[in-house]
């Protein structure tokens, strides 16, 4: 789950013969290991270091599919060329995260652990997510009395870049209907994703930032 972290059992999925499973593994993929069973996935090249817009949709060759996209005979002129450039950057980035992928999870799930300590011990807030079946690098949760916009406001101002909700939403600053649907608490969400070069040295310092930031907002209201 790209907002949350939490790795779904994808493996264990039980469906009726010929009904195929659909995998939108845009978090996962360059980050941790895909499991094998699905018909057809879906990821990003940005989120693996890749050219931004350059998307990824696998299928396989035992699964019924009709390309949705003009034909690819060469006389539809609207579906234009193929990017092949794009194609290629995608793939050489996504080889190199690969061969080093286990040591930078290995360190980032260290330091997102790091991070979700430093947020649970925050009063009135709480870290969602399962703790140990997660992407090693994201990390979300949600401090009571503290306005999502409040908080990416004074964590940029203290030189750290986080979202509220999930990326996709994080411009409206609108309620995540994820966290929503799971019943987790919406007000005041952070969503924090490592990048691979993160130091323990500015995870330090942003769980700093964040209890400063979360007490001197609380503090304007009346409630530190």
């Amino acid at each position: 789950n790209q907002e949350v972290g939490t790795l779904q059992p994808v493996g264990e999925v039980d469906l009726p013969a010929g009904v195929p499973l659909f995998v939108d593994a845009a978090a996962a993929v360059g980050h941790t290991t895909v499991p094998g069973r699905w018909d057809a996935l879906a990821a990003s090249a940005h989120k693996w270091g890749g050219p931004a817009g350059v998307g990824v949709l696998a299928v396989r060759r035992s699964t019924r599919w009709t390309n949705p996209f003009p034909g690819d005979d060469g006389l539809d002129l609207l579906g234009g060329f193929a990017n092949v450039p794009g194609a290629l950057a995608a793939a050489a980035a996504l080889q190199a995260v690969v061969a080093e992928r286990e040591e930078v999870a290995a360190r980032q799930f260290r330091l997102v652990e790091r991070i979700r300590t430093a947020a649970a011990a925050l009063p009135d807030t709480e870290v969602v997510g399962d703790p140990v079946a997660r992407l090693p690098h994201l990390v979300t949760f949600s401090c009571l009395y503290v306005g999502g916009d409040e908080i990416v406001s004074e964590l940029a101002r203290r030189g750290y870049g986080v979202a509220s909700g999930s990326a996709c939403t994080a411009s409206t600053l609108e309620p995540s209907h994820v966290l929503a649907a799971m019943g987790a608490l919406t007000h005041g969400n952070l969503r924090v994703s490592l990048e691979r070069d993160t130091t323990e040295e500015q995870v330090v310092g942003f769980c700093a930032a964040l209890t400063d930031a979360v007490a001197e907002i609380r503090g304007r209201a009346g409630l530190g």
